[in-house]
């Protein structure tokens, strides 16, 4: 069972962000061993694997917090192994598009994320994580996507400010175990000009209106999506988080 937030010490290690490339604060209760191209960390551990997928750009810190909070230790990777071998991940996203893509594909975890729908692993994506599992996005020209979500990711139509900043109301378009304990219509946090539309609107499970009405989140098999950002949306946010992970390791 995950652990009470407030229960949170450098020794739990069921609650602690765990960078197996860049270097972090590592509790001394792990043993650490050094290779030419990354850092291992060595642990009992009987809990099940919780990935944040590090491709060199996206909200890593603020989605693996917002687990910690919730009492889990996610692994924020950039290895393709761990990512893989992971019983839930979560593909964070910010920026373009376009420039995702390269660096997932650069990385090698669009491959990767390509494996883990085949494998029906659960997975979260994230804003830009979202749109790129559509077939192509129309920011800064065309752009072909992971198509695991046949649909465009189009501009947000003229007339309104540019990017979508702020609160806006999440209308439930399904009935799901990640919604409960959120009421139909609650603010969620936003900041984009782009919006990923789904040519299949049996997986749209959210919309919301912003000059037009847009997909703002998509359930399809055990793959999770939201344009808005659940880290950065306080408590029910953190409670989808939670609805999620009960689903994906129950």
């Amino acid at each position: 069972m995950p652990l009470n937030a407030s229960a949170l010490t450098p020794f739990n290690t069921q609650a602690t962000i765990i960078y197996t490339v860049s270097g972090c604060h590592i509790p001394r209760i792990w043993k650490r061993i050094s290779l030419p191209s990354q850092l291992l960390i060595i642990m009992n551990r009987k809990s099940k694997t919780i990935a944040v997928i590090n491709y060199g750009a996206g909200n890593l810190g603020s989605v693996a917090n917002a687990l910690v909070k919730l009492g889990y230790g996610p692994v924020v990777t950039s290895s393709i192994a761990e990512v893989l071998n992971a019983d839930v991940v979560f593909l964070p996203g910010v920026g373009a598009g376009g420039d995702t893509m390269k660096s997932l594909e650069a990385s090698g975890m669009a491959a990767a994320v390509l494996k883990l729908v085949e494998l029906r692993r659960p997975l979260f994506a994230i804003c830009v994580g979202m749109q790129v599992l559509l077939s192509i996005t129309e920011e800064d020209g065309e752009h072909k996507c992971l198509g695991i979500v046949p649909g465009r990711v189009m501009r947000l139509p003229q007339g309104v400010k540019v990017p979508h900043m702020g609160w806006n109301q999440v209308r439930q378009t399904i009935k799901h175990p990640v919604f409960d304990g959120i009421p139909d219509n609650t603010d969620f946090y936003f900041v984009h000009s782009y919006y990923a539309n789904p040519a299949d609107r049996s997986v749209v499970a959210g919309v919301t209106e912003y000059g037009t009405e847009f997909c703002s989140m998509l359930i399809k098999d055990n793959l999770f999506a939201t344009q808005f950002h659940p880290e950065k949306s306080g408590e029910p946010g953190l409670r989808m988080y939670s609805n999620f992970l009960k689903c994906a390791l129950s």
